[in-house]
């Protein structure tokens, strides 16, 4: 079976997004919470169909601008969900703006999103997927996996041999912090 880093270089979409985003650390909360509500809609598609709608995405949530999300009522619900270049899927629509209403409250409590995934870090991947599950809507354990993974919280972005995992690691992804320790 192949890996990601064995298919994704020189393919159009999936190369850039392993060469520069998968598995390197996230601080910036709207770039969090961008890869939280990307991994959302992707259950039960490919990844690819979520990397293609990627723009569409940041247009129609407004960069992922949380205070902005959180406060979308009914207007902006019937607008998402009538909004062919996003997926138009009640269920994640209305969890995209309960997660932002969410990220609120934790950032009032934390300082930040990253500050909250600092806080409980390191977990173990079971500790974590109760955790997304108890704090934020449509968070399983394959999506709260791959966030983890993507955003350098969880180590298996890259395989060793891969050349980006270098590069990843220069960036002292928070699972590199712990195994040092």
């Amino acid at each position: 079976m192949s890996s990601y880093c064995d298919a994704a270089p020189g393919h159009p979409w999936h190369g850039p997004y392993h060469d520069t985003e998968y598995g390197f650390p996230l601080r910036d909360d709207h770039l969090l919470f961008e890869r939280l509500v990307l991994e959302i809609n992707q259950a039960g598609l490919s990844w690819l169909t979520i990397l293609k709608k990627k723009d569409n995405f940041r247009r129609a949530f407004e960069e992922f601008d949380i205070d902005r999300v959180a406060a979308y009522g009914e207007e902006e619900r019937q607008r998402l969900l009538a909004d062919a270049g996003i997926i138009r899927n009640r269920l994640k629509v209305d969890a995209t703006i309960a997660n932002a209403q969410r990220l609120v409250t934790l950032r009032t409590e934390y300082g930040s999103f990253a500050a909250w995934l600092d806080q409980h870090h390191p977990l173990p991947k079971q500790e974590w997927v109760k955790l997304f599950k108890q704090t934020f809507r449509f968070t399983g354990g394959e999506i709260t996996g791959e966030f983890l993974l993507s955003t350098g919280y969880l180590p298996g972005a890259h395989q060793v041999n891969c050349p980006i995992f270098q590069e990843v690691i220069t960036h002292n992804p928070p699972w590199t912090l712990v195994e040092q320790n």
